[in-house]
């Protein structure tokens, strides 16, 4: 993998860049939509590429469950199991140690997970997290790590940290070859001196790329932001930076200025299937009995397919009979305008207008229908 800065922001941390991979290239700061099973849910690859799509994240532990890592390797990798040939980057499972909280366990060699689909137990450490990524074949693979919950108790987060730094090491001794690039994973909690152990233990180290990981787990936005603002600083400037989870549109508009590169998240592809769809002025609830006859398109600057063809009334239609249409529909739609706004963003940074963005940006929110985005 190669990361070249293009240009760096005026009178912020923002810049604009491009990484290069063996499936090609993309421009960063970049919004990754998630394909959990090697799918962005109710979207061909084809309409992912249509919405201005450049890299998409799949997630190790589940295709480790289903259909197996070993089956998707024998039939040439991901990509060509998905029919996406560009960029993939695979979480490393780390965040189910989160998520599955319940249903695991966590020792020094790594953790015993309790399937969800069918109760049987598996283990995966930092070695096994490196080699089931190598038989998917991810062009960007993340070190496998613990994301503590929020709240949690300082000696908990210590330890916490002390443990993901270990599992860095083992991850970063095992992945062979060159063909895949390894982002280390900055944990901490809200504590800045742990995030300051954990970034100087994984600086050390030396990764492709770091990521800012145990975010948007129930900590609010200041906070969220103040910690983004500070661990970043303790971070090469040469490196990308990626900020795991945090997708709200402001949080992507205010943490492009702090210097993230790139992003991830499922609220895009969650809302539109929950009929939620993001719009130039905020976002609209599409069953809502107002769009019934509105023959306006979802956002009057949004140039996606589901825009330029369909009004908010047969969207609403199409929502509220539970027409698979629909969710493919609300779908390209949200991408879209996530790409757009990268695009804005990116735009922004290479003339020096970031500040002007973020106040257009905002601005154009006021008197919305839910009067703000919100988590």
């Amino acid at each position: 993998m190669e990361f070249r800065i293009l240009q760096k922001g005026e009178g912020c941390r923002g810049r604009l860049g491009e990484i290069a991979t063996t499936h090609g290239k993309f421009r960063t700061p970049v919004f990754m939509p998630v394909g959990t099973q090697g799918s962005v849910k109710a979207v061909s690859p084809d309409e992912l590429r249509q919405t201005g799509t450049e890299i998409i994240l799949a997630n190790t532990y589940h295709l480790y469950l289903r259909p197996g890592h070993k089956l998707i390797e024998r039939l040439g990798g991901l990509h060509r199991f998905m029919g996406w040939d560009g960029p993939i980057l695979t979480d490393s499972g780390g965040f189910q140690v989160y998520s599955l909280a319940k249903l695991r366990n966590i020792t020094e060699e790594g953790v015993v997970f309790q399937s969800h689909l069918d109760g049987s137990r598996h283990f995966i450490g930092p070695e096994q997290a490196m080699d089931i990524q190598q038989s998917l074949g991810s062009d960007i693979v993340m070190a496998f790590d613990e994301c503590v919950s929020y709240p949690a108790e300082y000696e908990y987060v210590q330890r916490s940290v002390a443990l993901t730094s270990r599992w860095a090491e083992r991850c970063r001794a095992h992945l062979a070859g060159e063909a895949q690039a390894l982002f280390g994973i900055v944990q901490g909690g809200v504590y800045p001196d742990l995030r300051e152990k954990s970034a100087h233990d994984l600086v050390r180290l030396g990764f492709d790329g770091y990521a800012l990981g145990g975010l948007a787990v129930g900590e609010d936005r200041d906070t969220r932001l103040h910690v983004i603002r500070e661990t970043i600083q303790m971070l090469p400037e040469d490196k990308p930076v990626y900020l795991m989870g945090v997708g709200a549109p402001e949080d992507l508009v205010e943490s492009v200025a702090l210097g993230v590169d790139m992003f991830d998240c499922v609220m895009p592809t969650r809302n539109a299937r929950n009929g939620t769809l993001f719009t130039t002025h905020g976002r609209i609830t599409i069953k809502n009995a107002q769009y019934m006859d509105d023959e306006r398109a979802v956002d009057d600057q949004c140039d996606c397919y589901t825009c330029t063809h369909f009004s908010r009334a047969y969207l609403r239609h199409l929502f509220l009979a539970r027409e698979l249409l629909a969710y493919r529909l609300n779908t390209i739609h949200n991408l879209r305008y996530y790409a757009r706004l990268m695009a804005g963003l990116r735009e922004a940074v290479k003339h020096g207008r970031v500040e002007e963005f973020k106040k257009a940006f905002y601005e154009a929110l006021e008197g919305n229908e839910r009067g703000e985005f919100n988590d």
